[in-house]
């Protein structure tokens, strides 16, 4: 009993130091987490801050209208209209998530509910190849084999729309079915069983139940996959044909936003510097109303249920 006695003080002693050791290395953790936010949070402001002050002050000279409603892009000649550099970008994002985002929820659906886990397996390390391939081998890719197709069976020189799409829309693909995937494999299993015990066959349930429970992540996984669509660069450069003109046709070629930076920047200087760096300031403001649109329109469906 003495022994007992004699030994609580540094029980509780070292019970103390323990809690005194567990309380720093929390602050020591508090401290790392909201130290990485912060510089994630200065990092984001501050390239939002250098695209703006470089390219803002073009609309000094150009009317904010005429730059984005303009038809003609010659920055050496002084005309500055962005139109259809938009328009393209547009066109070319809409058809690589026709392709590449319903094929992506079609394969997320197989992975997720009538795929055999081992082939599963096998389709998954497919898709993170998928993923992990350099947009820069897309675009050769495209140069070397989709292109020449499209021109033979299709028409054209083959540079256009559509090789731009069907090349986003496969670099998409991958982020779209891990996203949506995930999303559907978190619905809980007893709404399945309880389609099912309602008689409903395994397409049915996953068609009324489960996609409906799913919506606001599969919502998510389109909304990343047009992300990656306007910020790619390198491969709707070497296939798009970079001709900024009105998007008339799917063989035509046209310009993108992203193209025209890239292909611009090395040689601009004054006034056609600033335009490319404004036209980073409509990438920015044209993805930041998409993402506030999605939010609202989440929290609506999510509001109606």
């Amino acid at each position: 009993m003495r022994g007992i006695a004699t030994s609580a003080p540094e029980i509780k002693t070292q019970t103390e130091r323990r809690r005194r050791r567990l309380r720093r290395a929390e602050r020591a953790y508090e401290f790392g987490f909201r130290a990485s936010a912060a510089v994630a949070i200065l990092g984001i402001v501050l390239v939002v801050a250098f695209v703006a002050s470089s390219g803002l002050p073009l609309f000094l000279k150009v009317n904010p209208l005429e730059f984005v409603l303009g038809s003609e892009w010659r920055p050496t000649a002084g005309r500055f209209g962005i139109l259809p550099l938009m328009l393209g970008t547009l066109a070319v994002v809409a058809g690589a998530l026709l392709i590449g985002g319903t094929t992506g929820i079609a394969v997320a659906v197989f992975l997720s509910e009538f795929c055999p886990r081992p082939v599963k397996r096998v389709f998954k390390v497919i898709i993170e190849l998928l993923a992990g391939i350099p947009s820069v081998v897309y675009g050769f890719f495209g140069i070397v084999l989709l292109v020449p197709f499209v021109r033979t069976h299709v028409g054209g020189s083959g540079f256009g729309v559509l090789s731009a799409s069907i090349i986003l829309g496969v670099m998409i693909l991958p982020t779209v079915s891990a996203v949506a995937e995930n999303a559907l494999s978190s619905v809980p299993n007893e709404y399945r069983l309880a389609g099912l015990g309602l008689g409903a066959t395994d397409w049915q349930t996953v068609w009324h139940i489960v996609l409906p429970a799913a919506s606001a992540g599969i919502a998510a996984s389109l909304i990343l996959g047009i992300g990656r669509a306007i910020g790619e660069t390198m491969a709707v450069l070497m296939v798009i044909g970079n001709s900024p003109q009105m998007p008339t046709s799917l063989v035509k070629p046209v310009g993108a936003l992203t193209s025209a930076i890239a292909l611009d920047m090395p040689y601009a200087s004054g006034h056609h510097q600033t335009a490319l760096f404004a036209i980073g300031v409509v990438l920015l403001v044209a993805i930041t109303l998409l993402l506030i649109s999605v939010r609202t329109l989440r929290a609506r469906i999510g509001g109606s249920r």
